[in-house]
């Protein structure tokens, strides 16, 4: 399994221990917090693939947090799992309406928790398997930001490998050069997107070779990956 970074978001010690410790089974790394500002104020510096969330908690409201998160241009796009004690179905639908991708009531088991992680990532096109094949002569590995075409690694740019990444995770899903713009760089650039986005196609093309044919352009709007 792939190397992925969950933050525990919870104030009983207990709990956070006992959920880390199962995580870490898993595979997968860990932050753990007991206050929600310490949480915040670390998600300025590294943004991890999960969050678990809980609401009741001593300085912030697990629904605040939420909601500065969806807020956030940086920080919107992370999965979002609400793990709580309040188990009314308005607190349900509250967390769900605010932005949460899951909710789960305490107590829960530790086998159902890593299904729903596993699930949310997936809804994310972040696949459990490394590296992640795409057909027998030609995959991504996400753990050394390479293509490799029929048994040559071929390294890529980060931006590169995360555009890449992005086309081929979503086949035939035709990306707008703006949306191209915001999830791989992250900001607007209207004045020289098309221009920045234009050349890493021209680049991913010239390092994909044959399969650079795959990446199709859709005249006036942005490409696509075609199976």
């Amino acid at each position: 399994m792939s190397k992925f970074l969950i933050y525990i978001i919870e104030d009983d010690e207990d709990i956070n221990q006992l959920v880390a410790y199962n995580l870490r089974k898993e595979g997968f790394e860990v932050k753990s917090f007991l206050h929600g500002k310490d949480a915040l104020k670390e998600l300025e510096k590294e943004k991890p693939d999960i969050i678990l969330l809980d609401i009741m908690l001593p300085d912030i409201d697990g629904f605040d947090i939420c909601k500065t998160i969806r807020s956030s241009k940086d920080l919107k796009d992370i999965p979002i799992i609400m793990l709580t004690a309040k188990d009314t179905e308005i607190d349900k639908v509250v967390g769900l309406e605010l932005g949460a991708d899951d909710y789960i009531t305490k107590p829960f088991s530790f086998r159902e928790l890593i299904a729903r992680i596993k699930a949310v990532l997936r809804r994310y096109n972040m696949h459990l398997d490394k590296p992640q094949k795409q057909s027998k002569h030609f995959y991504l590995d996400k753990d050394t930001f390479s293509i490799v075409i029929k048994g040559k690694k071929i390294p890529l740019t980060k931006t590169e490998f995360k555009l890449l990444n992005l086309l081929v995770s979503n086949p035939r899903k035709v990306f707008e050069r703006e949306q191209l713009l915001e999830k791989v760089w992250g900001e607007k650039q209207y004045d020289v997107y098309d221009r920045t986005i234009d050349v890493h196609i021209k680049k991913l093309r010239e390092k994909l070779g044959e399969f650079g044919k795959k990446i199709k352009t859709v005249r006036g709007i942005g490409y696509k990956w075609e199976e």
